[in-house]
């Protein structure tokens, strides 16, 4: 009996807390926005770009805290474990899926930790090649690979993210073997690229746009279904060498997973809100990317659909973490 008043107690402080959740105003102190990736990536930059509109809305700092390290793992179990009261927020892109199929031990479930907020926007990446290397198209790239099997090294912006998810499936569909150096953010990976450390990479369209036209690196193709908007002439690589390859970069907000359902609809409309103003749509197309502004069912469905995914081009390519 005593035990069944225990559990009773418990139903009713937890209904009482949730309804006090609710009653809150939203946000009533500064919003952590956590990014686990190095400042200066495409994710750490639509990060601020979006803090700075929702900081303007809310009357409230809004704090972007860089979390690198791990995959991203670090950043993420930091919001999982946090307080579910929508003052802390992740901020991240397709390692986020990723993980559960190259990681046999995560400390935190991607989908059962985690409140879906909505997809902040989608990019393709770009294959980009050093200006030395004598390739000028992705069917001569694929050759000279052939030719110099594993002498070739493309860097990624760390473990298990699109840029590496896209080599591993470019390898596979290609039938060449490639060195994968992954490093702690999509700037450094850029940086060694531009000094000749590095060959190739899949690079983010808003690094490789400008060094492509300053011809610094050589964009070859980029990695939708479709041509990007961003770079018209570029064909897709599916249509340059490979039918049937595409891989997307998504960025996308999450609280963790007790969150109140108002804080999260609130969440939702404000995010929403910020990313249909013109200036912000300008800035994210800038750099190739498209605003998504989805609903969050329809982002918690996307994510177990990347999930499924990733773990299929996992298996088939043989993709490990480096």
């Amino acid at each position: 009996m005593r035990l069944r008043r225990r559990s009773i107690g418990l139903i009713v402080f937890v209904c009482v807390a949730a309804a006090h959740a609710a009653d809150t105003p939203f946000p009533a102190r500064p919003v952590r926005v956590v990014v686990p990736f190095a400042p200066g990536g495409g994710t750490d930059l639509i990060a601020r770009a979006l803090a700075q509109k929702l900081s303007e809305g809310w009357g409230q700092p809004v704090l972007i805290d860089n979390r690198a390290g791990g995959g991203t793992v670090i950043g993420s179990d930091m919001v999982a474990k946090s307080a579910p009261d929508g003052h802390t927020l992740l901020l991240t892109a397709n390692p986020h899926t990723t993980n559960p199929a190259l990681h046999p031990k995560l400390p935190y479930d991607t989908v059962r930790d985690f409140a879906g907020i909505t997809q902040i926007a989608a990019s393709p990446l770009v294959l980009t090649t050093h200006p030395s290397l004598p390739a000028r198209s992705v069917r001569e790239l694929i050759a000279l690979a052939k030719q110099r099997p594993g002498q070739l090294s493309y860097g990624t912006s760390g473990n298990g993210g699109p840029q590496h998810l896209a080599g591993e499936m470019f390898k596979f569909m290609a039938g060449i073997t490639m060195v994968h150096v992954p490093y702690r953010g999509g700037a450094p990976a850029v940086a060694d690229l531009l000094a000749g450390q590095t060959q190739l990479m899949f690079g983010s369209t808003f690094t490789v746009i400008p060094q492509h036209a300053a011809g610094r690196l050589r964009a070859l193709a980029v990695t939708s279904a479709q041509r990007s908007a961003a770079l018209p002439d570029l064909p897709t690589v599916a249509e340059a060498a490979l039918p049937g390859y595409a891989m997307t970069t998504w960025y996308g907000l999450f609280a963790a997973a007790a969150t109140p359902r108002p804080v999260i609809i609130k969440l939702h409309a404000d995010v929403a809100r910020a990313l249909k103003l013109p200036e912000v749509i300008e800035r994210l197309a800038r750099d190739g990317s498209d605003v998504v502004a989805s609903e969050p069912a329809a982002f918690d469905a996307h994510v177990r659909s990347e999930i499924e995914n990733a773990r299929r081009i996992v298996k088939a390519s043989g993709m490990r973490l480096d």
